[in-house]
């Protein structure tokens, strides 16, 4: 099926299956064309590359015992140049392999055998993340408004929201993170962590308000995501600036920006 125009005027959303077992690519092809979603499959993980890099998929699930390339550096090498949402779904069951999907740059981990509307259910969830795409008249940072805003040596757009804390800067609109003035590269995930941290830096999120306010309020999946992608987060800012204390962790409670 090719991608077209849905009947309210949206451009459909694309789904790429990655998945060698016919039976199980079906019936997750099935689940999400339920949804609405244009959907091509791969049951290879070079197959499945190729795909990500030509069509653009707005959602990728991804099985991790793939021939050839495994599902793992598949997911690796997606994140090189893609920020689809990207769920794992795998018979694996040892908390290594998620831990190792979620480091990698995966959104989510589903096991096989697994529930159509499980999967349903946290794919809404996901695209009712907030995007940061909102209706922002004036660039703002720190809290006070500016006519201009530089990151990474060049002028941010007018109009979009960029928020500022220490070294850290983001423009909200632009989907962009810098650390003084080199860009990082985030996840869709990261990004959205690093950006309701950063609108409220005195504030301490506990685990689950995050799940909530990032995830979704009908999110289903457990707090553990969020310590995994915290940690994601805070290597590469981190790696980026040598400071160990951007994210700072609240013991038994929670996260807030450091500083």
């Amino acid at each position: 099926m090719e991608p077209g125009v849905a009947g309210d005027g949206t451009p459909d959303r694309r789904a790429l299956v990655v998945e060698d077992d016919a039976d199980i690519r079906s019936l997750i092809d099935l689940t999400l064309s339920a949804q609405g979603f244009v959907i091509r499959t791969a049951a290879t993980g070079r197959d499945g590359l190729q795909l990500a890099r030509e069509w653009e998929p707005d959602l990728i699930t991804l099985d991790l015992g793939l021939p050839g390339i495994d599902g793992l550096e598949v997911c690796r090498r997606v994140r090189e140049f893609s920020d689809a949402y990207l769920v794992v779904v795998s018979a694996r069951q040892d908390e290594v392999d998620r831990l190792m999907a979620l480091q990698t740059g995966a959104d989510d981990f589903l096991v096989k055998p697994f529930s159509p509307r499980e999967l349903q259910a946290r794919v809404t969830a996901m695209f009712r993340r907030p995007r940061g795409a909102g209706e922002v008249a004036t660039v703002t940072t720190a809290g006070s408004e500016s006519s201009s805003v530089v990151l990474g040596g060049s002028a941010v757009p007018e109009g979009h929201e960029v928020l500022v804390h220490g070294p850290v800067g983001v423009d909200v609109d632009g989907r962009r993170a810098f650390v003084s003035d080199d860009e990082v590269e985030l996840t869709r995930t990261e990004f959205d962590l690093l950006t309701h941290l950063m609108r409220t830096p005195a504030r301490v999120w506990t685990r689950e308000a995050l799940l909530r306010t990032v995830w979704g309020n009908d999110w289903v999946g457990d707090a553990h995501l969020v310590e995994v992608h915290i940690g994601n987060l805070r290597r590469k800012l981190t790696q980026a600036s040598g400071d160990k204390g951007l994210i700072h962790t609240v013991r038994g409670v929670g996260y807030r920006m450091g500083g």
